[in-house]
C-alpha cells in the first residue's frame, strides 16, 4: 500500500494559500481517481483507493504544517508500513511558482513540516514530490509569506502543474519514481 500525503493546515483561514499547494494538490489526485477523502481517523482525513493496481491511502493531516509527523506515524504504525511506502506532497519555497521537483528522499531543507514527519517516522527515506510556490520577497516575514494566497496568475499556472502531480504520483505509485523525475524535474 501507498500513502499519498498532501501537507497543510486545516481550516478556511488557509485555503487556497501557498502552504496548502500540498491540500490542493490531493483534492485533484483524489477528483482525478474518484476517491472521496471523508473519514476523520488518525489526526487526519483520508480516502482509500486504487492506483496504478495498488491500494492507496489519500491523507490530509489535520495537526496543523508544523506538527503533521503526528498524524503520520499512527498510519505507519496501523497499516504497518515502512517510510518509503509514503509520498508527500508539499510547497517548495526555493523552487519558482509552479515547478516541480522529485526526489526519493532528503532532509527537510528548512520545511517544519517534514522535519516533523522525518522526526516521526524515524527516517528521511521517503518521496517527495515538491511544488514550487515561489521564492519570499524582500522584506517579508517568512510566515506571512507561506500563509499568503496565490495571485489569479500563479492560480493559473497550478492548474495546469496538478495534471503533472498526478502523473508524477501515479509513476512513483508505480515503482517508478527515476521516470518520474525524468519527466517532471526539468525546467518548465
Amino acid at each position: 500500500m501507498k500513502v499519498i500525503v498532501g501537507l497543510g493546515n486545516p481550516g478556511k483561514k488557509y485555503e487556497n494559500t501557498r502552504h496548502n499547494i500540498g491540500f490542493e494538490a490531493l483534492d485533484y489526485i483524489a477528483e482525478k481517481e474518484g476517491i472521496s477523502i471523508n473519514t476523520g481517523k488518525h489526526k487526519a482525513i483520508i480516502g482509500t483507493g486504487y492506483m496504478e493496481g495498488e491500494k492507496i491511502l489519500l491523507v490530509k493531516p489535520q495537526t496543523f504544517m508544523n506538527l503533521s509527523g503526528e498524524s503520520l506515524r499512527p498510519i505507519m504504525d496501523f497499516y504497518k508500513l515502512e517510510p518509503e511506502d509514503f509520498i508527500i506532497i508539499h510547497d517548495d519555497i526555493d523552487l519558482d511558482v509552479g515547478r516541480l521537483r522529485i526526489r526519493r528522499k532528503g532532509s527537510a531543507g528548512g520545511h517544519n513540516g517534514l522535519k516533523s514527519i522525518i522526526s516521526h517516522l524515524g527516517s528521511m527515506e521517503f518521496p517527495r514530490v515538491k511544488i514550487g510556490v515561489g521564492q519570499k520577497p524582500k522584506g517579508y516575514d517568512l510566515a506571512d509569506y507561506v500563509l499568503g494566497h496565490f495571485t489569479k496568475e500563479e492560480q493559473g499556472v497550478f492548474s495546469e502543474r496538478f495534471a503533472e502531480v498526478y502523473d508524477a504520483v501515479k509513476l512513483i505509485v508505480a515503482d517508478d519514481i527515476t521516470e518520474a523525475m525524468n519527466r517532471h524535474n526539468q525546467k518548465k
